[in-house]
């Protein structure tokens, strides 16, 4: 796991000098709000421009793979791409903002402290928006993940009342999950 977050350092340490905001999320962000896991890849959200790519690149040096016309296509068309660090394998996955969601993940980001050399801080998802990317993504990959609902119900369940509710229940019926969200929390409550 360390080898990621210094990775994931790297990669951050490079957006911020490019301008570019970002939050992380996915199983690293889930981390930070529900119960901690392992993960072979890191997840960044990013408002990336055309413009921001070539200092960015130029940031990252060539510890890493990254295709700068990809990049170029992610930022034109609010699209995935990723980064491959050279010497490790480890993946980061970038996915340019384009939807509402989006948007509210960037805005309500929080920063937290990582314990990498020497220690930094990074932005990432509040608990409520990766609860919330959490049931998407479960609800896109055809409700089989048993790895997104675990982390669905941590999250529920070491949050538990510290969460935005109103926000968390207005969000998720607008991105098409309150069913889901209503089903995880039934379930957290039986479980806590």
């Amino acid at each position: 796991m360390n080898d990621l977050l210094e990775v994931t350092s790297v990669v951050i340490a490079a957006l911020e000098r490019a301008g570019v905001l970002y939050t992380v999320g996915g199983s690293l962000a889930s981390s930070f709000s529900g119960e901690p896991r392992s993960s072979i890849d890191a997840d960044i959200l990013v408002d990336l421009t055309a413009e921001q790519i070539p200092v960015f690149l130029q940031a990252l040096g060539d510890a890493f793979y990254a295709d700068a016309d990809a990049l170029k296509r992610a930022a034109t068309s609010k699209t995935t791409t990723n980064l491959i660090h050279r010497a490790s394998g480890i993946k980061v996955d970038l996915f340019v903002a384009r939807s509402p969601l989006d948007s509210n993940q960037l805005r309500r980001r929080r920063a937290v402290s990582v314990s990498v050399n020497p220690p930094r801080q990074w932005f990432v998802h509040s608990p409520e928006d990766i609860l919330l990317q959490k049931l998407l993504w479960y609800r896109d990959d055809g409700e089989v993940s048993d790895r997104q609902w675990r982390d669905v119900l941590a999250i529920l369940l070491v949050q538990g009342g510290r969460l935005d509710r109103d926000y968390v229940v207005n969000t998720a019926r607008s991105i098409g999950v309150d069913d889901l969200l209503e089903r995880a929390a039934g379930e957290a409550a039986h479980g806590a």
